[in-house]
């Protein structure tokens, strides 16, 4: 999951920072998960990030090609 998450910012050119800001999640919860020390988030920071993203939360698990 943290790989895709940090693929798709990367992709559309978002620093952590920005990508903390459009969220409102911390930019130490979007490091953590893209380093995958995050055990675990809540659904509600999985929905904000892939929301910022513009993207499905399936497609932060999931590599559709």
């Amino acid at each position: 999951m943290g790989y895709r998450i940090r693929e798709i910012r990367e992709r559309r050119n978002l620093t952590q920072e920005q990508l903390a800001k459009m969220s409102g999640v911390s930019r130490t919860t979007i490091w953590s998960l893209e380093t995958n020390c995050a055990k675990s988030t809540t659904s509600k920071t999985l929905l904000r990030i892939a929301a910022a993203l513009g993207v499905t939360v399936d497609q932060i698990f999931f590599d559709e090609g």
